[in-house]
């Protein structure tokens, strides 16, 4: 076959059956170096020759049947079958732990002591055994219900069922739910006259109910000035 390379018309010849030959001459314009139409592709041992070449759309349809009128086998177009993949299985990710969130309330300072109890029992106007039915924090108060169950001390007459008040989000000390307790506690009368409190001073006398916190108590309201 030939083929323009370069301004040069090369020839392809073939040599036996496994060379082939090319010679490239200047072409002219008496001799036209026509392109090779065709492909020619050898398969060892089969002597046969196949062909293949490609059409452009609008010529394939009239070789196609002029090939079928001559009886030529064509090649059909061959489609790939693709084996269908099972789904990949999702990927689980272990379960991440969230962090603890850090407590907003700082520690309450220690408020163990004689004289820590001394000076909040004498100072207070109240002094009484009690246990804390609930807890409700609110914006700038923790209020405590509380069920007096032993009096101490008292200025005024104290009822059975008393709210207790405390200062602040985070109260010293925060007082548990469903325990006994000894509170020294001071009366707040709001200066319009309209809220009568019972007031938990910040890191005031409040300790766990027990008998030797009773004796240390009833020994403290002795040593108190009149």
């Amino acid at each position: 076959g030939q083929r323009r390379e370069a301004g040069d018309c090369v020839r392809v010849g073939r040599l036996g059956s496994e060379h082939q030959r090319e010679e490239a001459t200047p072409a002219s314009g008496a001799v036209p170096c026509v392109p090779p139409p065709l492909q020619v592709l050898l398969q060892e041992p089969n002597p046969g020759i196949e062909f293949e070449f490609w059409l452009p759309r609008e010529r394939y349809s009239p070789f196609q049947a002029r090939a079928q009128a001559l009886g030529w086998p064509l090649r059909q177009p061959q489609t790939r079958e693709v084996e269908p993949q099972p789904p990949a299985a999702p990927t689980v990710s272990p379960a991440q732990t969230p962090p603890l969130a850090p407590d907003p309330c700082p520690p309450c300072p220690d408020t163990r002591g004689r004289a820590h109890r001394l000076l909040h029992y004498c100072a207070s106007d109240f002094a009484f055994q009690a246990r804390v039915l609930g807890r409700h924090r609110q914006a700038q108060e923790t209020r405590y219900e509380v069920r007096i169950q032993l009096i101490y001390k008292n200025r005024t007459p104290l009822r059975a069922h008393e709210y207790v008040w405390a200062l602040g989000h985070c109260p010293c000390p925060l007082l548990a739910p469903h325990r006994d307790y000894l509170l020294a506690v001071q009366r707040l009368v709001s200066p319009d006259g309209t809220q009568d409190r019972l007031l938990l001073p910040h890191a005031g006398y409040a300790r766990p109910w027990s008998p030797a916190e009773d004796s240390r108590v009833r020994l403290t309201a002795l040593r108190c000035p009149v």
